[in-house]
């Protein structure tokens, strides 16, 4: 039975991952900035699986010693960490970069660039100790290059990951360890829906967009955790949005009307 951490893990894709994970038979711990919400979320998944497979700590992914605690966390509940997922990420409004404010700006970077470097520091130190274990960290947009007016911050973090991962598979070479990347493609959050100011015309635009290529979280999710569990090599991407699944949307598009946003109020 596998043990499962993923940071950033009270809403949206990671809790998705969680029950993802859960729902395939593994020990599975949950993390957040909010000690109430993993408290919240442990307890809803132990009910809805099984307590016994379930633990939570809170973490602030720029923050070392939280990682270290929430790596101690997984290993005092369930004797070791198989695959650890750096999910926990930040987003901007839509809007140049001249409007955008400083201190967000920082948060971003600090979240994005910074969490993702320094839990991935713990999480190797401890997989090289117990001999084995999986890193994945999480794609975004702009992690391949996509540029939009807006998400020049936020893309340009993204982009960083593909960096990093391809420098840890360096890294990791020759040993037990794994780095992977994970990549979603666009899925409905609030992390994706709160970018936008909704009454405007970039946002209808955008949503036409989104109703094409984008898909619910308990869509991705559990195809994204099969494909975790069936990696056996560093450097493996495990991707939901393809180019030919997308050529494919495109070209069907006419015929598959959906509103993926018909449960969110204002959209």
């Amino acid at each position: 039975m596998k043990t499962v951490v993923i940071t950033g893990s009270t809403r949206g894709i990671g809790l998705g991952l969680a029950r993802a994970f859960l729902a395939q038979g593994c020990q599975v711990v949950v993390s957040g900035r909010q000690a109430d919400a993993v408290a919240a979320r442990v307890a809803e998944l132990g009910e809805e699986f099984s307590a016994d497979r379930v633990a939570g700590a809170a973490c602030e992914v720029t923050d070392s010693e939280a990682l270290q605690g929430l790596w101690e966390c997984a290993v005092s509940r369930f004797g070791q960490v198989d695959v650890w997922i750096n999910n926990a990420g930040i987003s901007l409004p839509r809007k140049p970069l001249w409007q955008q404010d400083p201190a967000a700006m920082r948060q971003l970077v600090d979240v994005n660039l910074s969490g993702v470097l320094l839990a991935s520091r713990v999480a190797l130190a401890g997989m090289m100790t117990q001999g084995h274990g999986q890193l994945w960290n999480m794609e975004g947009f702009g992690s391949g290059g996509q540029m939009q007016p807006g998400m020049c911050a936020y893309g340009a973090s993204k982009r960083a990951v593909n960096y990093i991962n391809a420098s840890l598979q360096k890294e990791v070479k020759d040993t037990p360890l794994q780095v992977s990347t994970l990549s979603p493609g666009i899925v409905v959050t609030d992390l994706l829906v709160g970018d936008y100011d909704l009454s405007s015309p970039e946002w209808q635009k955008s949503k036409r967009i989104f109703n094409i290529l984008g898909d619910k979280v308990d869509t991705v999710t559990p195809w994204l955790a099969k494909g975790v569990l069936g990696s056996t090599r560093s450097g493996d991407t495990v991707a939901w949005l393809t180019g030919p699944k997308a050529f494919w949307r495109f070209l069907t598009a006419a015929f598959n009307k959906r509103d993926l946003f018909a449960d969110i109020p204002g959209a």
